[in-house]
């Protein structure tokens, strides 16, 4: 009678203890509110970053004209135009500054600027860490949401606690966080789920407790 007593008391008591746990964890996946759903901005214009390739096009003045790197610096070296910051720039903005360079040489220069190789400042790339299946960087592009985002990174590994996923944005020079239900949108294919994403965003995925 006292072990089946003990094994009563040892019942109710792990029965707490998982309820406890449950209300603990339930407490920890609200502690912030939920991303908003829609967050890119229209007037959004891509910014140039270090691992950008530009070409720059010369009119008139083929001899000029070349793809280019961005160095890890975030300048750019062309002929006639040596150690000039691209980083942070728009493609409108840096060709403004190249011919203003040029124009120290040639009369009247007329530029034109395409960016390939996209990678972006590091201010607004998209970093995923924790438990994906491939954390990496990305380079934020228009409308890019975060189902997005969980395809590019191949979803989350057998361990993920995805719908305890945390989003890190900053607005207005301040940081704010984030729930999103990454398990949720990636493995039940709920689009409810799904948000759009901003420059500079992190997304951080936990580990399971079980």
């Amino acid at each position: 009678m006292a072990f089946s007593l003990y094994n009563n008391v040892a019942g109710v008591l792990r029965t707490a203890a998982i309820c406890a746990l449950a209300v603990w964890l339930a407490g920890c996946a609200t502690k912030y509110p939920a991303a908003p759903t829609a967050a890119a901005s229209p007037e959004y214009n891509y910014l140039i970053g270090p691992g950008d390739s530009v070409n720059i096009v010369v009119w008139r003045n083929p001899e000029l004209s070349m793809v280019v790197p961005v160095r890890p610096d975030g300048k750019i070296a062309a002929p006639l135009v040596e150690d000039l910051t691209a980083q942070g720039k728009d493609a409108s903005t840096l060709a403004r500054d190249i011919e203003k360079a040029l124009g120290k040489f040639i009369r009247d220069p007329v530029v034109t600027v395409v960016v390939t190789n996209f990678v972006g400042p590091y201010s607004e790339q998209i970093r995923v860490v924790g438990e994906a299946t491939k954390p990496q960087t990305l380079a934020y592009k228009q409308k890019m949401t975060l189902l997005d985002v969980m395809i590019a990174v191949g979803g989350i590994t057998d361990f993920a606690d995805g719908n305890g996923a945390t989003l890190v944005r900053t607005e207005e020079k301040s940081q704010r966080q984030y729930s999103v239900r990454v398990k949720d949108l990636v493995m039940r294919g709920d689009v409810s789920a799904n948000v759009e994403m901003k420059p500079g965003d992190v997304l951080i995925i936990p580990r399971s407790w079980f």
